[in-house]
């Protein structure tokens, strides 16, 4: 089959993922020229079934992209009206008052949403001038052209069976190919991944650094419910050797985002992300906000955290990244999604003045200069020393020095630390199972926290089982024969959906992936010690189908 035939469609523009920076670069190329061919392809079964964020979002991308977003009815309309900030311990809390936080941290003017229904109405907008969308096609492959460059994507291979092999329903997919392919997966995505890859453009820049991201969304009683409120934690009961937090966002209809994030560098392997945020809350000024409440959603997905310093060139020849396939959030703001649409309108102007210049499959090097240097470059610039400051000093330490940082940015607008690097990678910050002790968590009670596979069905995942299983390991030897021993397999821990399992039977241990858990969250990719998992596509349309995450 590796000369396979495929049908071929032609576009001007290719666009891979409909998340905030995909869909802001297909609006703004129909923007400037309405006879370009512009495709978007989300391997979701709808648009913002993949989409999982905080979120508090800075309109300052969209007001840039759609100025009158308000009158066309944007789902965008809980303004931030009370910041808050505490420090927990297990019984109490601190609350740090607003005037010390640097400026930048302010959230005034900004509003809590559901950035899948963002996500959903963006496309509709770009449906209106004439933006193609397919969702359910993911892209398994890139396509090269004559001299190395990208030139398009396979989307929409569907019927192998679950060893590789072709089904009776086996559809090849097709080949999209345009004069520009913008990548914009999210978080260490596949095709990101590939493409850094082969075009070395890691080379000049630090490591990738991550998080996790675990969200709910709670139903509360109404006497406890504060719309516009945003609370963001720290301490209990993570502590305060390992950097991590929660976010707690009152938004409209009587919900409450409640979240956990946990940064990948942590040293224990015993340590579970998952279970972190359960106990979380039950730390008694959240119990009490859900107490009598409902659960009503789930999900997970890697968050990067690596800022300027770990922004790769973000552009090959064919094509560019865009959004967190680049990693642009904001690690103390906690906040990607206005930089993702930034990089979305920048690249879509350079890709347009190209093609306008009769170019096509070239390296797009304004863009790259523009995404370091303006709009993105800004806001991550005053923040690049917050991530390395907290895996020096842990998250107390890195508290008071990143906000003596970014505050004396503010005042004299460079910094007396320069620009830090990050050290190790996230899995190789993982240390011997030898040097800490198990972590004993308390079992949920089934009211305020959960099992990770109950929470999983609120996720509403599903993945055809006859497919080939989407997490590759690249020795199937390793799970056993070394991450257990030196590492206690911490992938039974890591992963907040419970795909991983080390089943004892009397003869030997196995390595158990149930892949039909996956909510595509990717921090197996990342956090593996050996970094023996590669995330893949699984077949389009599959994975969780989030509502208004």
């Amino acid at each position: 089959m590796s000369e396979m035939v495929r049908e071929t469609m032609e576009y001007d523009v290719v666009i891979v993922g409909a998340g905030p920076a995909g869909l802001s670069a297909a609006i703004r190329l129909k923007q400037l020229d309405a006879n370009l061919e512009v495709v978007v392809l989300e391997k979701g079964s709808e648009v913002g079934a993949h989409i999982l964020s905080g979120a508090v979002l800075d309109p300052s991308g969209l007001n840039k992209l759609i100025p009158e977003w308000k009158e066309k009815g944007a789902p965008i309309d809980v303004p931030v009206k009370e910041d808050n900030f505490y420090i927990l311990g297990e019984a109490g809390q601190i609350r740090l008052p607003n005037f010390l936080m640097p400026p930048l941290m302010n959230n005034h003017g900004n509003y809590i949403v559901s950035m899948g229904n963002v996500c959903r109405w963006m496309a509709e907008q770009a449906e209106e001038i004439g933006v193609e969308i397919f969702p359910g096609m993911a892209c398994s492959n890139l396509v090269f052209g004559k001299t190395g460059e990208v030139k398009g994507v396979v989307a929409g291979e569907f019927g192998r069976n679950s060893d590789g092999s072709i089904g009776e329903a086996y559809e090849p997919g097709m080949e999209l190919h345009g004069k520009y392919v913008l990548l914009s997966e999210g978080a260490r995505g596949s095709l990101a991944k590939q493409v850094i890859e082969k075009f070395n453009l890691d080379s000049e820049c630090d490591v990738p650094k991550f998080g996790i991201g675990m969200k709910e969304i709670w139903e509360v009683d109404p006497d406890l419910h504060n719309e516009g409120e945003v609370t963001h934690t720290m301490g209990w009961p993570l502590g305060f050797k390992s950097s991590g937090g929660s976010f707690v966002y009152h938004l409209n209809n009587n919900q409450v985002y409640v979240g956990y994030i946990v940064d990948l560098n942590y040293k224990n392997p015993f340590i579970s992300p998952y279970m972190e945020f359960q106990q979380f809350k039950h730390h008694p000024k959240i119990k009490k906000l859900l107490t009598g409440g409902k659960r009503i959603a789930y999900g997970a997905r890697a968050v990067t955290k690596g800022g300027l310093q770990s922004i790769p060139r973000a552009t090959f020849p064919g094509g560019a990244l865009l959004g967190c396939s680049a990693g642009l959030v904001n690690l103390p703001r906690i906040k990607g999604n206005h930089n993702a649409m930034h990089s979305g309108i920048e690249a879509a102007e350079s890709v347009y003045n190209a093609i306008k210049d009769d170019r096509f499959g070239d390296t797009l090097l304004d863009y790259d200069l523009k995404l370091k240097t303006e709009a993105v470059g800004k806001d991550l610039k005053k923040v690049r020393n917050v991530a390395p400051l907290n895996a020096r000093f842990g998250p107390l330490g890195g508290l008071i020095l990143g906000g003596f940082d970014m505050w004396f940015q503010t005042i004299f607008k460079f910094s007396l630390l320069g620009s830090l690097k990050h050290g190790k990678s996230d899995s190789e910050s993982t240390e011997s199972a030898a040097k800490h002790k198990e972590i004993k968590y308390p079992k949920p009670d089934g009211s305020i926290s959960f099992d990770r596979l109950t929470n999983v069905s609120f996720s509403m995942t599903n993945h055809e089982e006859n497919q080939p299983c989407h997490l590759q390991l690249d020795n199937p030897e390793i799970p056993i024969s070394v991450n257990l021993p030196q590492f206690s397999e911490p992938a039974q821990r890591y992963c907040p959906a419970g795909v991983y399992e080390v089943v004892k039977t009397e003869e030997k241990e196995r390595f158990v992936i149930n892949f039909q858990n996956c909510v595509h969250c990717k921090t197996c990719d990342i956090k593996d010690p050996s970094q023996n998992i590669n995330w893949v596509t699984p077949q389009g349309g599959d994975g969780p189908n989030y509502p208004n995450m």
